[in-house]
């Protein structure tokens, strides 16, 4: 007799079909999007601290998009990378409906009208100190004065045909000012992804080189993201975004905050996003290159994490890599 019970969970896992019959969690190319660096000119221009991204022109990025349709791959996010002339104090240049990031939205929405195309809403990558909003003598970004110009921002962006808004600023009550002002304007179906717990992280280093505010920051994020060790926090950040009129929310980072993501989810039952940011995807590709881990494996592991958390959808720079491994 048998030492064993009746039941050996090892039975379902015997074999390829019966796991893929188990799976509790399903990941596919329609649960990614593909974040995007815009530049200026033809060229493209490889990131040093982001092997594998490159920031592309508007003809390269129009092609991207019609690499990600193909992949099956629903949206892609776009941030601009904006030369230290035109960058101010006050970030003008995120006004102009004319800069990179309007010119890329139209270029794509022309030639792909069917890819969703999410715009980041925050004034970093226009400022000449490198901080998501308006400072004073003091250095301390200010509120609802910078919530005044990502409302313009936003509704630039709407116009020039963006699908969704996403503010990363993590300004309080700007979901509910760009949510009004998108309503009156007749953007009642553009939607909005509120960065709703954006923590202070370690992990942004590489996407302020792709975007161009390395070195230019004054201080640090801390009087506007969140704390690392905060959880209940953010759950009141999502409850105001949520109430404010946010169609979706995101966690950034991801992988570190899985804890975050779920509690998010168990507690609103809504769609929740992770951004894999550029740290973790720096450290997937610094991984594979020293021999540590194989990168299809990590990429393919990571993104299920996410899913298993209770994502929807996750930002990632590996998204052309995980569709078409997921493509098998």
């Amino acid at each position: 007799m048998s030492q064993y019970p009746a039941l050996r969970l090892r039975r379902t896992r015997a074999s390829e079909w019966s796991r893929r019959l188990h799976a509790e969690t399903l990941l596919t190319p329609a649960n990614l999007i593909w974040p995007l660096f815009v530049t200026e000119g033809e060229a493209e221009e490889p990131i040093a601290s982001l092997p594998g991204v490159s920031r592309w022109g508007l003809k390269d990025i129009v092609a991207r998009a019609r690499e990600a349709r193909d992949l099956g791959i629903p949206c892609l996010a776009l941030f601009p990378n904006t030369p230290r002339e035109l960058r101010t104090d006050d970030g003008r240049e995120a006004l102009n409906p004319d800069n990179r990031m309007c010119r890329a939205i139209r270029a794509i929405k022309d030639a792909v009208p069917e890819i969703g195309v999410l715009t980041d809403v925050a004034l970093d990558p226009y400022t000449a100190h490198g901080h998501d909003g308006i400072v004073d003598a003091q250095g301390y970004v200010l509120n609802d004065e910078t919530s005044a110009v990502l409302v313009d921002q936003a509704l630039l962006q709407a116009e020039a045909g963006a699908d969704i808004v996403a503010p990363s600023d993590m300004m309080d009550g700007r979901v509910g000012a760009i949510r009004g002002a998108l309503e009156a304007n007749g953007h009642v179906n553009v939607q909005i992804m509120a960065y709703a717990a954006k923590y202070a992280s370690a992990f942004y280093g590489p996407f302020r080189d792709a975007v161009g505010s390395r070195g230019l920051l004054k201080g640090d994020k801390k009087t506007y993201q969140m704390d690392p060790a905060n959880a209940e926090e953010a759950l009141r950040e999502v409850a105001l975004d949520l109430a404010e009129g946010a169609d979706s929310v995101m966690v950034k980072p991801g992988l570190p905050y899985l804890d975050i993501i779920l509690r998010v989810k168990d507690a609103f039952q809504v769609p929740v996003f992770a951004y894999q940011v550029s740290g973790e995807y720096a450290m997937i590709e610094a991984a594979a290159a020293a021999g540590a881990g194989e990168r299809d494996a990590l990429v393919l592991e990571t993104l299920m994490a996410f899913r298993r958390a209770g994502c929807s959808g996750m930002l990632t720079y590996h998204a052309p890599l995980a569709a078409r491994l997921l493509a098998g």
